[in-house]
């Protein structure tokens, strides 16, 4: 049974920074691609950043590009999100999502597997 589970969101000033993981089980990691997604109240879920399974490509949407930064430890079966100069926008829950895949899915509707969330909240 795969699972993924997120840690380390919380509450931050703006200009903050927080560091996200999502550590996966149930399988194979290094053969997924991952990525991170995040969904506001009312909204639908929007692409934030997508790591291939070795961790040579990453992309990211233009609102997070320069901030963000998406990386993977296939040792530990881990992604992590590291997000600086946070501002009151970034304010949501952040999914992790699987994909096994040689590609880097950006589209919701590519992943497989998800997680349950974690909420992030920037004050301003």
């Amino acid at each position: 049974q795969v699972q993924l589970v997120e840690s380390g969101g919380g509450l931050v000033q703006a200009g903050g920074s927080l560091r996200l993981s999502c550590a996966a089980s149930g399988l194979t990691f290094r053969n997924y691609a991952m990525g991170w997604f995040r969904q506001a109240l009312g909204k639908e879920r929007e692409f934030v950043a997508a790591i291939g399974w070795s961790g040579g490509r990453t992309f990211y949407a233009d609102s997070v590009k320069g901030r963000f930064t998406i990386s993977r430890d296939n040792a530990k079966n881990t992604v992590y999100l590291q997000m600086n100069s946070l501002k009151p926008e970034d304010t949501t829950i952040y999914y992790c999502a699987a994909r096994r895949t040689s590609r880097v899915p950006i589209t919701e509707d590519e992943y497989d597997y998800w997680g349950q969330g974690t909420q992030v909240t920037v004050s301003s």
